[in-house]
Parts: structure tokens; C-alpha cells; sequence
């Protein structure tokens, strides 16, 4: 069961070592790690061994149901949205004060704790400062900085690493079957991330798009070309958004509809039938302006990757390169810039991924980039 969180060893070891042993166990854990680093992979699998008879054998009833998120006594929250609401952070301490069904523990997942507000956070505090016996908290984060100290502060931190663009790749080979030559490619132009690495290696078009993003840097010379440049990363973050949602929410519309028997080709539907449709679509909306900001955000790392190369170029630093397949961009890049300009190009998108984050329109905030990133004369 293990063998799906690669390259964490000692995150392995402490895990299966609170499993064996209940006196290193505790009642709250924080998982932190960089995206694509397995936080919640280790967290299902952690779930799964503490259910096991064996202590995560992998192929038990016990296991499977908690991987795949159907134990009775494994709850896994991963939101769809931009945030965690209160509401929801209630519902899950009164989930958490309830004693095990049929497992030794009850285990809540949160994939996203770095989603919850204010407001949730603090509502969680208070199950996580007050434990009940045999329920167990699994926190995902990206660093113990997404995470409100109170919580952080009664919680066990394990932190995870990026793996190996080498393990990667083999577990895509092994796991899903790829050409070894496309699992190299596809573990180092994800820089590791596990899920981002599988799409490029077995999608086409993905391919296609992130090949677009890294190529332009050595294209944005002028103000025209920097808006450009800027629309072009917003058109390619809305179409990935839009045909990976469109047909998902008519379903969910579809479903709604049928479980609430209504008839889908009606004209006019009842008040409590409108007011859930309009409750699904607000969700939707919400789901995809996150999953939109969350591909332009992988499209400025990429970007980032570009110049980091060029970089590494530039001062003959004997590391591996992210884009070997677009050498010539990165050349070209590294011979018309400075160091100091490189560097200054890697803040400006850093600046854009924080400024989309805090809401800014992401079309300013590429725009404001792509200026910065203009080409020297």
C-alpha cells in the first residue's frame, strides 16, 4: 500500500511506526509538503493502516474501502470550491465526536485545510483542543503556514518532500503503464508532481498547451506581445477549465434533478427545485473559477521553470534542466537577459501568483507579468 507515496521514506517510517506502536500515536496530524509532493495519497494510506488488522496490508477490505473513501469510519473532505466553510467544519466535529462504526479509529481526512476560513478553522480548533477517543485528524496543507497556529500548534507535523523526478517516472511506468522515454519527460517537466507528470505522459493536448506556455518567453517583446502572451495564458486556463467541467456538471444537473423528481425538460421547476439547482450551479461556478486559478498557477510555475533554466544556464551551474525539449527557448532567453534580469523575472511572476491568489483579476495580474517579462531591446 505504501508503494503509492514515492520517494517519502521517512515519512513511511513515521506513519507506520504510530500504527505499530498506539503509544506514538496522537489525535491530530498536519501533513504538509509541495503540491504534487503526495500529502493526501499519505493521508488515505495513513487511514488505511490505522483500519488494517495487519497495519496496512493493502488488500484487505478494511484497506481498500479507506483508499478509495469508503470505509464507514473514514470521512475525507476534499473541497471543490475556493474554501471550507464553517458550515461544513461543524458538520465535521460533530462527525468527529461520534465513536467508530466498525473500525478501530475514526478517521477524518481534510485534504485542504489550507481552504478553511477563518471562521472554520476556528470551529475545527475546538475538536482538535478537546480530542475524543479513537477519532483521529488528518490535516493536509501545503506548509505549517497555511495552517492557523492554534491548530498547528496541537497537531504532529510530518512534512513531506519533493521525490525524486527518477521515482516519478518509474511509478508511471510500473502504475500506469507509460514509455519509460514519456515518463522521463513527462517527471521532469512536472517537476515532480505526481498527478501533473501522469496527464502530461498520457494526454496529448496537455502536452500541446504546456509546450505553448514555456515557449513564451522568447516571444514577448513588445507591449503587443506581452498582452497577447497574457490572453493566451488566461484562453488556455479557461478552455482546460471549460471542457473539464462542462460535461461534469450537466451530469450533476441531470442527477439533482432525478433524485429530486423533477422532470430535466420542464419549462418552470418548483420553488425547492429552482433553489437547488441555483445552490449547484453557485458550487459549479465556484469549482471552476478554482479549478481555472489553479491551472493558470501551474501554467506561472512552468513559466517559472523557463527562467530558472535560463538562469541555470547563464551561471554554469552544473544542474539538470526542467525544459531540455525547448533548449533553444531557454538559450535564447539566458543570452538576451542578465542574471539580475532573469531574477527579477522570476519575482514578477511570483507577485502574479499572489496577486491572483488574493483575487485580483487574473487577466491584470498575467498582464502586469507579461510587461515585466518583456525581452531587453
Amino acid at each position: 500500500m505504501w508503494e503509492q507515496l514515492v520517494g517519502q521514506q521517512p515519512t513511511i517510517e513515521t506513519l507506520s511506526a504510530a500504527v505499530a506502536d498506539p503509544t506514538a500515536m496522537t489525535h491530530a496530524w498536519l501533513l504538509t509538503g509541495p503540491p504534487g509532493s503526495g500529502r493526501s495519497v499519505a493521508a488515505r494510506c495513513f487511514a488505511a493502516a490505522l483500519q488494517c488488522p495487519q497495519g496496512g496490508c493493502g488488500t484487505c477490505l478494511e484497506c481498500r474501502t479507506a483508499l478509495d473513501g469508503t470505509h464507514a469510519d473514514v470521512d475525507v473532505v476534499a473541497t471543490s470550491g475556493l474554501s471550507i466553510g464553517v458550515d461544513l467544519a461543524r458538520q465535521l466535529v460533530q462527525t468527529g465526536a461520534l465513536r467508530p462504526s466498525v473500525g478501530r479509529y475514526r478517521v477524518i481526512v481534510v485534504e485542504d485545510a489550507d481552504r478553511l476560513t477563518e471562521q472554520a478553522a476556528n470551529a475545527l480548533l475546538k475538536a482538535v483542543e478537546e480530542p475524543v477517543s479513537r477519532t483521529v485528524w488528518l490535516l493536509c496543507a501545503p506548509s505549517l503556514h497555511d495552517v492557523i497556529v492554534t491548530i498547528r500548534s496541537r497537531s504532529r507535523h510530518v512534512r513531506l518532500r519533493t521525490p525524486p523526478v527518477a521515482a516519478v517516472a518509474e511509478l508511471l511506468v510500473r502504475r500506469d503503464g507509460v514509455d519509460p522515454a514519456m515518463a522521463a519527460y513527462a517527471a521532469r517537466a512536472a517537476q515532480s508532481h505526481i498527478g501533473i507528470a501522469r496527464r502530461l505522459a498520457t494526454d496529448a493536448a496537455a502536452r500541446e498547451r504546456r509546450h505553448t506556455i514555456v515557449s513564451l518567453p522568447a516571444k514577448i517583446q513588445g507591449v503587443g506581445d506581452a498582452v497577447d502572451a497574457a490572453a493566451d495564458l488566461a484562453a488556455i486556463a479557461d478552455e482546460e477549465s471549460g471542457a473539464s467541467g462542462a460535461e461534469r456538471d450537466a451530469v450533476e444537473r441531470r442527477q439533482l434533478l432525478e433524485r429530486l423528481g423533477a422532470d430535466p425538460a420542464a419549462r418552470a421547476q418548483p420553488p425547492h427545485v429552482r433553489s437547488a439547482v441555483a445552490a449547484l450551479e453557485r458550487e459549479q461556478k465556484q469549482r471552476a473559477t478554482r479549478h481555472a486559478r489553479d491551472v493558470i498557477d501551474r501554467s506561472l510555475v512552468d513559466l517559472t521553470s523557463v527562467y530558472r533554466d535560463a538562469l541555470v544556464r547563464r551561471l554554469g551551474t552544473p544542474v539538470d534542466l526542467v525544459n531540455v525539449d525547448i533548449e533553444p527557448v531557454v538559450a535564447r532567453v539566458a543570452q538576451v537577459n542578465t542574471s539580475e534580469q532573469l531574477l527579477h523575472a522570476i519575482d514578477a511572476i511570483g507577485i502574479a501568483r499572489e496577486r491572483i491568489d488574493r483575487n485580483v483579476a487574473p487577466l491584470l495580474a498575467l498582464e502586469a507579468m507579461c510587461l515585466a517579462l518583456r525581452l531587453p531591446r
